[in-house]
C-alpha cells in the first residue's frame, strides 16, 4: 500500500478489493436499462422511489423559510394522490437541523445533516468533529459526511479510514452516510477501494456524491458500490445502505436504479432503511409520472414547488 503506516487490518481489507471489469459492468447496465416497467409494477416502483428520497436543500442561499417549505412539502406529498408515501428524510446544513426537526414534528420523516466541512471536506478534524456534534445535538437522525478526498487520492488510506471511524464513534446510533465524491475518482477500481474502506470503517451507508460535482451518480459507479455492499454482506451478514446522489432527476433513471439494486442486492434493500436517492427535483418528476399513470395526463410542472 502507498502509506507506510497502514494497519494490518486495513491492508488486508484493501488487498481483498477486486479489480473492476468495466466492460462487463457496462454490458450488465445495458441489459438493465433495456427493460421496461409498466402498469401496476411501475406505480409500485414510483411509490417506492418517492419513499426513498432525501429531499435536499444545500445552498448558501438557504433560509429558514425555504427549509420550512421543504419540510411542509415532505409531509404533504399525499395531497397529490391517495396512497403516496412521504419521503424518507429532509437533508439540510447543520445550522438548519433544529428548524427542520421542529417543522417535521411527529411526521416520522428523518432529518439528515451534511457534515465534516461539506462539500469540500477541507478542514481540521476538530472542526469536523464540532460540525458533526452540533448537528447531532440539534436533533439530526442521520449524518452525511464527506471524506478527505485529497488524502484518499494521495494514498493516505489510513487517515481516511481513521477519520470515518472517528466520526462514526461520534454518531453512535445516528446513522452515518459516507460521501466519496465519485466525480473526482478516475477509475472504478478507486470507487471499489474507497467503498471497501468506508464499509470497513463503520459506514451505515455509502454515498456517491455531494451533488456539487459532475459526473455524480453514474450507473457504473453505483453498480461498483453495490458490488462492494454485496460482497460485505456475503462475508459478514451485515447490510450496508446505498445512496446515489446527483444527476438522478427523472423517474426513468430512478426506476432503472431500483432494478439494478434488486438484481445485485435483492429485495431486502428495496426499502428506505437501506436505499436512498439524494435529490430534490426527482420528487416532482415522480409525482408527475404517478399522476400520468393514474389519469393518462401529465400535470404541469408549475403545480409543484421548486426546491
Amino acid at each position: 500500500m502507498n502509506h507506510p503506516s497502514i494497519s494490518t487490518e486495513l491492508s488486508s481489507l484493501l488487498l481483498s478489493s477486486p479489480s473492476i471489469d468495466q466492460i462487463g459492468a457496462l454490458e450488465r447496465i445495458a441489459r438493465i436499462q433495456s427493460r421496461s416497467i409498466k402498469g401496476a409494477a411501475k406505480l409500485q416502483g414510483l411509490r417506492m422511489a418517492l419513499s426513498m428520497i432525501d429531499l435536499t436543500t444545500l445552498e448558501g442561499k438557504d433560509t429558514t423559510g425555504k427549509v420550512r417549505q421543504m419540510c411542509y412539502k415532505a409531509q404533504h406529498l399525499h395531497d397529490q394522490a391517495d396512497g403516496l408515501p412521504t419521503v424518507a428524510a429532509v437533508c439540510v446544513y447543520p445550522s438548519f437541523v433544529a428548524e427542520a426537526k421542529k417543522a417535521l414534528g411527529t411526521s416520522g420523516i428523518k432529518v439528515a445533516s451534511v457534515s465534516t466541512a461539506f462539500p469540500s471536506g477541507q478542514a481540521s478534524f476538530e472542526i469536523k468533529r464540532l460540525d458533526t456534534q452540533f448537528a447531532i445535538d440539534n436533533g439530526a437522525d442521520e449524518i452525511d459526511m464527506v471524506i478527505s478526498r485529497g488524502r484518499f487520492l494521495s494514498g493516505d488510506y489510513q487517515f481516511v479510514y481513521d477519520e470515518i471511524a472517528a466520526i462514526k464513534a461520534i454518531c453512535g446510533p445516528v446513522r452515518l452516510k459516507v460521501i466519496f465524491e465519485t466525480g473526482e475518482l478516475d477509475t472504478l477500481d478507486q470507487v471499489r477501494r474507497v467503498s471497501d474502506l468506508a464499509i470497513g470503517a463503520g459506514a451505515d451507508f455509502i454515498k456517491t456524491s455531494t451533488g456539487k460535482i459532475q459526473p455524480a451518480a453514474t450507473f457504473p459507479v453505483v453498480l461498483t458500490m453495490l458490488g462492494a455492499i454485496k460482497d460485505h454482506f456475503d462475508k459478514t451478514g451485515q447490510m450496508v445502505g446505498m445512496k446515489p446522489a446527483g444527476g438522478i432527476s427523472s423517474s426513468k433513471l430512478a426506476l432503472q436504479h431500483l432494478l439494478m439494486v434488486k438484481e445485485v442486492l435483492g429485495e431486502a434493500w428495496l426499502t428506505n432503511e437501506y436505499y436512498r436517492f439524494g435529490a430534490s427535483s426527482l420528487a416532482n418528476d415522480l409525482l408527475m409520472q404517478y399522476q400520468k399513470q393514474l389519469t393518462g395526463r401529465y400535470q404541469s410542472a408549475t403545480y409543484f414547488s421548486i426546491d
